[in-house]
């Protein structure tokens, strides 16, 4: 009775990311989940969408509706929130390049549905900073990027008040590698460049400066250091509190709150023994709830099978209760701070703020965040985090159950039966998109069509607000793609720095110094009887920007002896099957992790015999189910790596043996 009588603060936003095939199916999914209990949307995007594509671009081609939903025009966001009050509605959407595009979508179809748009709430995470360093999904140079944010800033202080137009994501630096103090430091040089930005463009008067920074949240990871993540999140607030009242004068309290969403970590979800996600998922969510002070705001979590594949409904009600239990059975949400007063807590968030600043010092001594991205400081950085996290695990002194120690395991009831406990995405949604995309260009107004792209393109040109013109061309029915492309003739495209031009030496980890030496050997001597140094082509196909992994690779590559040529992101098989043959690479590695490797790795393929290098072998890694790794093998590729392989030095291995055998030359087997 006495817990019952206590008054209860209210549950954070219960959110599930999710989005794929189509616009219709993602609808049935969203209005199933808010059905159970859900209390706001998180949309997950495909990659063209994303990467400012239409279904029917060459390079959309096998990455429709695979990592999210396709979203081409206005009627596809008619569909995807068909019978879903929007002015009632807390809407997240993950977009970055072309979240000007997907608001201005947003809001058309209110205005379409007689809805003031001044009802809207919700949040575009746009925050292309970390694209660059992390996710990939960019498009523009950084100073048209910035621009971008800037325009959905100034336009939604004025005509959408209660949208979060900036959402600072940390989430995915930390996927990158990012240490804690690292995530801190650059996403708030990352808020200082965002909001310095806004106020040099002149259009918001000073006094309501503090509704910029009120608006202003933040998306951010937790990670299964139970205790450093609690002290991170009350870090956050800290810091944020103090440099919007010292450095933009934010008066009010309430202005300066630190307001966050989170998703739990991701990166720490294991494809072995996948049951064990389930408490990693509860610990992570612990971590950002327990902290009244610094509580999120949203969360959204992510399946158990994440790392497997493409979650079913079930997976994703299980997330959803997972939430629903802790805010609803326990007694979390009736007390105040029971972090307050700790010792251990107030240390080590001490130490957590003193190295931020620290590392903001840096950032500000390369001239700021973007200036540190151009000269590819800050990647550097995280490359370098994540490759001492790689390290630490391949050492042991980093234990993950059930994947370099506790692995043995009885069989999993879990991942049994004939969907291998994953959903498949529809293998027609491409092709319907296409055509859903072909009959509505056949069915709108040309003239309205060409002429809102041509104020669209004189706004870029001009400098005027970029969001009034973009909402035109989505009331005209302009496509995602001919959106971006009309933003590509003005300001161009970019490709930033890989970070892999690092020095490394991992015979100085921990139990690693005999097999490097080895590996290196194995290298030098195969080279020497091949003629020239043994080179490797790691190539990133399609639309997929997740690069943590290949740039691992490269550096692991590198430092055992390889020649490599990593070229980044977003590359054609025509462009990697040319880059093979011009750098005459003994052996290349394709980095996949979007679902489309049958369709990339076989254009790839295909793309090498017509160079009459039909001989030269092919590697693969990404989320590979076994089934798919089966049909690789099947076209020729000569090795499959899953997220369940993190033993680079047993990878590096494998790749000397794979350019043996083509070559004529004998195995050498495992090892030592």
């Amino acid at each position: 009775m006495v817990a019952a009588s206590r008054k209860r603060d209210q549950p954070w936003l219960i959110r599930t990311y999710s989005g794929h095939s189509s616009a219709r199916a993602s609808n049935e999914l969203y209005r199933s989940n808010l059905a159970k209990g859900q209390t706001g949307l998180s949309v997950a995007f495909d990659l063209p969408t994303q990467t400012g594509y239409d279904a029917d671009s060459p390079l959309a081609r096998g990455e429709v509706g695979k990592v999210g939903v396709p979203i081409s025009s206005i009627e596809d966001m008619d569909q995807l929130f068909d019978q879903i009050p929007l002015d009632q509605m807390n809407t997240s959407m993950t977009i970055n390049a072309t979240a000007a595009w997907l608001l201005a979508l947003y809001i058309a179809l209110a205005q379409r549905r007689g809805i003031d748009p001044r009802k809207l709430s919700g949040t575009t995470q746009n925050d292309i900073i970390k694209e660059y360093l992390s996710r990939g999904t960019y498009i523009y140079p950084p100073g048209p990027s910035m621009r971008l944010i800037a325009d959905t800033i100034n336009y939604t202080v004025r005509h959408v008040p209660r949208w979060n137009p900036t959402n600072v994501c940390s989430y995915h630096l930390q996927e990158a590698g990012a240490t804690p103090v690292q995530e801190l430091a650059y996403a708030l040089c990352t808020a200082m460049a965002v909001l310095d930005r806004v106020k040099a463009s002149g259009e918001i008067a000073a006094e309501d400066f503090p509704q910029v920074v009120e608006r202003i949240s933040f998306f951010v990871n937790a990670g299964i250091r139970f205790v450093e993540e609690c002290c991170k999140l009350r870090a956050f607030g800290e810091m944020w509190d103090e440099l919007t009242r010292t450095r933009y004068q934010v008066d009010d309290a309430k202005m300066r709150r630190f307001r966050y969403g989170v998703q739990v970590n991701s990166l720490g979800l294991t494809e072995a023994q996948p049951e064990n996600n389930v408490q990693r998922i509860v610990l992570e969510m612990l971590s950002v709830v327990l902290s009244k002070r610094a509580r999120a705001r949203a969360i959204q979590l992510p399946a158990w099978n994440e790392a497997m594949g493409l979650p079913r409904p079930w997976d994703q009600q299980w997330a959803l209760r997972i939430q629903q239990v802790m805010a609803f059975e326990t007694d979390l949400l009736e007390y105040g701070d029971i972090l307050d007063g700790s010792p251990v807590i107030a240390a080590k968030v001490a130490e957590l703020i003193a190295g931020a600043r620290q590392e903001i010092e840096n950032v500000d001594a390369q001239g700021g965040i973007i200036a540190a991205i151009e000269s590819g400081y800050v990647k550097r950085e995280l490359v370098a985090s994540h490759m001492n996290r790689l390290r630490a695990i391949e050492s042991g002194e980093l234990k993950i159950i059930g994947v370099n120690c506790f692995e043995e395991t009885a069989e999993s009831p879990l991942t049994a039966g004939s969907d291998a406990a994953i959903m498949k995405p529809d293998p027609e949604a491409e092709r319907r998109q296409i055509e859903r995309l072909q009959a509505h260009r056949r069915q709108r107004n040309g003239s309205d069509v060409q002429a809102a792209l041509q104020a669209l393109a004189d706004a870029a040109q001009s400098g005027e607000n970029i969001m009034p013109s973009s909402i035109r061309c989505a009331l005209a029915g302009v496509s995602t793609g001919e959106w971006g492309n009309a933003l590509r003739a003005v300001f161009g495209e970019f490709r930033p720095p890989t970070g892999i031009d690092i020095a490394i030496d991992s015979r100085e980890v921990l139990g690693q110094k005999d097999r490097v030496s080895d590996l290196r050997d194995r290298v030098a001597s195969t080279g020497n009887a091949l003629g020239r140094p043994l080179k490797l082509l790691v190539g990133k196909p399609g639309l997929d920007g997740h690069s943590n992994g290949a740039e691992q690779v490269a550096v692991k590559a590198r430092d055992v002896g390889f020649e490599v040529v990593y070229d980044g992101i977003r590359l054609t098989p025509q462009q990697i099957a040319q880059a093979a043959e011009e750098e005459g690479v003994h052996v290349v590695g394709l980095s996949i992790l979007s679902g489309s490797h049958m369709e990339l790795v076989e254009s790839v393929l295909q793309e090498l015999r017509t160079r009459d290098l039909g001989d030269l072998p092919v590697i693969v890694g990404g989320i590979v189910p076994p089934e798919d790794a089966d049909r690789l093998f099947a076209l020729g590729v000569r090795g499959v790596y899953t997220p369940k392989d993190f033993d680079l030095n047993a990878i590096m291995g494998d790749i000397v043996d794979v350019v043996r055998e083509c070559n004529g030359l004998e195995r050498l087997g495992a090892l030592h």
